[in-house]
């Protein structure tokens, strides 16, 4: 069984079992979290969502609270030797699904 679920803005496609990594979440390192933005639910029955599917959720697990891979952002102007540098490094939170229930 699978599910495709939207946190952060984004959507991810998800099976028991699966570690992922989302926008950071509230919470502690063995927290259990409810995501019930359930899209689609997959498996020997598919249920659509429009846009929601009612009554589904997903438990999960996080794993760690931590940063993401540090991104460089450059920029500069033609003239002038003006000419900017930055990092960044997105707090991310790592889940695992425990349970897809629809």
């Amino acid at each position: 069984m699978y599910a495709v679920i939207k946190t952060g803005g984004k959507q991810y496609k998800v099976s028991e079992g699966d570690l992922f990594k989302v926008e950071m979440l509230e919470g502690a390192v063995g927290e259990t979290v409810e995501l019930d933005q359930v899209l689609m639910v997959g498996g020997v029955e598919v249920k659509i969502g429009t846009p929601l599917v009612p009554g589904a959720k997903v438990m999960a697990q996080i794993v760690a609270q931590e940063k993401d891979k540090k991104i460089i952002v450059f920029k500069s102007k033609r003239r002038g030797g003006k000419r900017t540098k930055n990092g960044h490094r997105q707090p991310i939170t790592r889940l695992k699904v425990a349970s897809i229930q629809a």
